[in-house]
């Protein structure tokens, strides 16, 4: 479905040097896998959704979907071709409807379809078709509004970058089961989670430890889980000092 082929990314640093963010990355999602990708912060994580979504541009490599070079193409070609990504902090958009946005999503849904998603991700629509999607909304509600958008778009490959952030854990059990629901097992659909809870990685088809822009193990929950286990519950209790170094390598 997606193959990302010799990955670099580099920045500009603060002093003007280059920063080496992604190193040689080769990574293959298949059609009807849910993907984990977790590992400590800094580690390149989003910085791999950003460079599919064509938000950041690769220094070298080439990604391919469904067998196509779109190395070179724009965030809206990409999501045109059938990319899609929710942001971990989703942008708000004041004198916007939640209805307006919906619609921009997706064009051709009608409003019992809109209605539907909405419902989907725990809000009720007569709440909220109306409100505008500015600061009178929490974080955890704006998060809600964009997986619906996403589900809504129906996209080949879904990337959703951390969405139990700002939300609470009735929240996060559903939309755990609706990413469960709607993409594993789907022949014709990828979903990529970038993500620390401890609840969302072990139910995921595969696991991807990111960590110093590399790929520091990759698996099937069964194998690579018992290796990171004790580190994310360990971040979750706010229990660590500093920053974790995931013991993968």
């Amino acid at each position: 479905m997606l193959e990302l082929r010799n990955i670099f990314l580099q920045v500009d640093g603060e002093s003007g040097e280059k920063v080496e963010i992604l190193k040689n990355l080769n990574i293959d999602f298949q059609k009807g896998k849910v993907y984990a990708v977790t590992g400590p912060n800094g580690g390149g994580k989003t910085s791999i959704a950003k460079v599919i979504m064509g938000i950041y541009r690769q220094s070298q490599g080439q990604i391919y979907l469904e067998g196509e070079d779109i190395s070179d193409l724009s965030v809206t070609e990409r999501a045109q071709k059938g990319i899609g990504y929710a942001f971990q902090q989703p942008p708000r958009f004041k004198g916007i409807t939640i209805q307006d946005v919906m619609s921009i999503a997706s064009p051709g849904a009608d409003l019992v379809r809109i209605r539907s998603f909405l419902r989907d991700v725990g809000l009720c629509p007569e709440d909220y078709l109306d409100r505008d999607l500015g600061t009178g909304l929490s974080g955890g509600e704006i998060k809600r509004i964009e997986m619906a958008q996403l589900l809504l778009r129906d996209p080949l490959i879904s990337i959703f970058d951390e969405p139990e952030a700002g939300v609470d854990l009735w929240t996060i059990q559903k939309l755990l089961g609706l990413i469960v629901s709607r993409y594993k097992h789907n022949p014709n659909k990828t979903a990529v989670v970038i993500t620390h809870n401890e609840k969302i990685i072990p139910i995921c088809d595969e696991i991807l430890v990111v960590d110093g822009g590399t790929i520091a193990a990759q698996g099937p929950p069964e194998k690579i889980w018992h290796l990171i286990k004790d580190d994310i519950e360990c971040k979750v209790r706010n229990q660590c000092q500093g920053e974790v170094t995931y013991g993968v390598k």
